[in-house]
């Protein structure tokens, strides 16, 4: 008793280790709004839930929001899955009407005047001079003049026809694979899966026509419902905090990815591509 009673007594006394200084204060998590958060429902209750991007692609998301509203996404279906590419969803037919208030031609939201990041990568890339992160939590890309979302894995672009088709946002689509990054800026980026990618990524690749086309119909894998988080019940409503960039922490943090440190890593890179750099997000505790 008296050997329990010393362990106790030192547990006590030891104190709690100092954070690191890429440590997140817990004001540093902040919260995600509903009407940012599209929760698609597939068979078995599996959930995708993905953040959109309002302030860089304004009018694809007004129409996302409209599609939601609509019930758009309760008949829509998964019918095309590439390999080390992408997975594809909306209205296979593509002669399903959209919901009044759609914008059917958007403007062409691939890119924007400036850079807001407020971290900048060490290394530029092949695809743009500078990278880093807005205070919100969104990955940046820039060639110094107009900045862009960049094409990472997990974030969600608008398919699209030829040029000069934009893209309503009835058909969307998630990056499974090694970042395309040959796409930024050709293609709207609306947003970025949060929850639920293995749902997609461990879908049955397609065979048709070389893009991952699922050959027949009884293939695809239909959505039960989509809703933004805030037309959901409390009960059912996902919540989600990103990670502030704007502070002395977060550069920290970019730092240590982008040189990772023995004793498994013998050889520090240096730098990072964007893409191995993306801004934490988490389930709100």
């Amino acid at each position: 008793m008296l050997t329990l009673t010393l362990a106790f007594a030192l547990q006590a006394a030891t104190p709690a280790p100092a954070p690191a200084p890429f440590d997140p204060h817990p004001a540093d998590w902040r919260d995600i709004p509903a009407d940012e958060l599209l929760v698609l429902t597939l068979s078995d209750k599996r959930q995708v839930v993905i953040r959109l991007a309002p302030r860089y692609a304004a009018v694809h998301v007004a129409n996302i929001r409209r599609l939601a509203a609509a019930g758009w996404w309760d008949t829509a279906s998964i019918y095309r899955v590439q390999d080390n590419y992408v997975v594809q969803w909306g209205d296979p037919t593509e002669k399903k009407p959209l919901p009044a208030g759609m914008i059917a031609q958007p403007p062409a939201e691939y890119d924007w005047p400036g850079f807001d990041a407020v971290t900048r990568l060490t290394r530029s890339d092949p695809y743009s001079t500078a990278a880093g992160h807005s205070a919100d939590g969104w990955p940046l890309a820039t060639n110094g003049t107009v900045a862009w979302l960049p094409h990472c894995y997990g974030m969600v672009g608008v398919a699209r026809d030829l040029a000069p088709s934009t893209g309503s946002g009835g058909d969307l689509y998630a990056v499974i694979g090694h970042g395309p990054r040959h796409l930024d800026r050709n293609i709207a980026i609306v947003g970025r899966v949060l929850e639920g990618i293995e749902h997609l990524a461990s879908l049955p690749r397609g065979t048709e026509g070389g893009l991952g086309l699922y050959k027949e119909a009884s293939q695809h894998v239909p959505f039960v419902r989509g809703r933004l988080a805030s037309d959901l019940p409390e009960t059912e409503r996902p919540r989600f905090q990103y990670r502030a960039a704007d502070n002395s922490r977060f550069a920290a943090w970019i730092k240590v990815r982008e040189n990772r440190q023995p004793p498994f890593f013998n050889l520090p890179a240096g730098g990072a591509d964007i893409c191995n750099v993306m801004p934490p997000v988490r389930r709100t505790p």
